[in-house]
């Protein structure tokens, strides 16, 4: 039995990365490369050597710094939500990172094959409504989106190191918990930029821990578990206590969804797997008959093979009152200015 919050065995890079920075030394050289490489085609971008696409619509980047999950896709799906509750018509552009799909751009809906686009755009798909497209090419995502469906203002998931779409606004997020890790860039360190790259972006939102000045903080929070054969059939969470489960979770930063079920009052087995892994029936069939609990991102790439056991835990994100009234702001700025 696995400990919560622990991680796979052959995990050694996150070890590094968030462990003893003599551990990445070895790496620095190439952190090194990695650091000159990045910041010359931000330059570029910049000075104008390779060009940015500007769409006519405003266009929102919610992004981090760091490799691997930090809380990104609940706040996209609640700044969808936030934007279709004012009467503003989003569209979703993603890379869709772990898809197999070759031909670009594809449109998603709640069911799309997760294989093909990612988990990620089919859980912002299923939970907003709002019309998603793939695409490593994000202008030309945005493009196409503009053309198939009525929108005011796109918003781009994961893309703030994606400098061939011009942004309006771009919001960082930061896992609170683990933060920057040892500091260093990949592949010494987890950071995709510079930690100096906060001076520069709008808003900057922290899941979990104690924000700091300048950061707002961010909550997940659970209120209950629906079946995932049976999508109609759900349960409030808080009923669940005292009851010992195995849980599941293939994101980020697993640690995070097993001590919220714990804090819930769960008793948890925890079974963490990489982000993004590809889920197949054994995975999510440990031995005993507890139920097996999982996350969203997982749970759309289990449900073809899930049984009476298995249930998943929506997550919703709450950001601080100041963020969203910032945020508005911004958006009366960008869309009435």
């Amino acid at each position: 039995m696995r400990a919560a919050g622990t991680r796979p065995r052959g995990r050694l890079v996150e070890r590094i990365w968030f462990g003893s920075r003599l551990a990445a030394l070895p790496l620095l050289p190439l952190s090194v490369a990695f650091w000159v490489v990045s910041t010359l085609r931000r330059l570029a971008y910049r000075w104008g050597i390779l060009s940015s696409e500007r769409l006519p619509v405003p266009v929102i980047v919610v992004g981090n710094l760091t490799v691997g999950g930090a809380g990104k896709t609940p706040l996209v799906i609640w700044l969808a939500r936030h934007l279709c509750d004012r009467g503003i018509r989003a569209g979703v552009l993603s890379r869709g990172y772990g898809g197999s799909a070759r031909t670009f751009p594809l449109a998603v809906t709640p069911a799309t094959d997760p294989g093909l686009v990612g988990d990620e755009p089919v859980l912002i798909a299923q939970r907003t409504g709002c019309p998603v497209v793939v695409d490593p090419d994000r202008a030309r995502g945005g493009r196409w989106l503009l053309g198939n469906a009525a929108c005011d203002l796109l918003v781009a998931d994961d893309g703030l190191q994606h400098y061939r779409l011009a942004r309006d606004l771009e919001i960082v997020v930061i896992d609170g918990e683990r933060r920057f890790g040892n500091g260093f860039l990949l592949p010494a360190g987890p950071l995709r930029e510079g930690r100096g790259r906060l001076r520069h972006v709008d808003l900057v939102v922290v899941n979990g821990g104690a924000p700091r000045p300048g950061e707002h903080a961010m909550r997940l929070y659970a209120d209950e578990v629906r079946s995932l054969a049976t999508p109609a059939v759900g349960e409030p969470i808080a009923g669940w206590r005292g009851r010992r489960v195995h849980a599941v979770a293939g994101i980020g930063n697993p640690g995070r969804f097993f001590r919220m079920l714990e804090e819930i009052g769960l008793q948890v087995d925890a079974l963490p797997f990489p982000d993004h892994h590809p889920f197949g029936p054994a995975d999510i069939d440990p031995p005993g008959g507890a139920p097996v609990l999982m996350t969203e991102k997982d749970a759309v790439k289990c449900r073809a093979f899930a049984g009476a056991r298995h249930w998943v835990v929506p997550v919703s994100a709450e950001p601080d009152a100041a963020f969203a009234s910032r945020l508005d702001a911004r958006l009366s700025e960008l869309l009435d200015g």
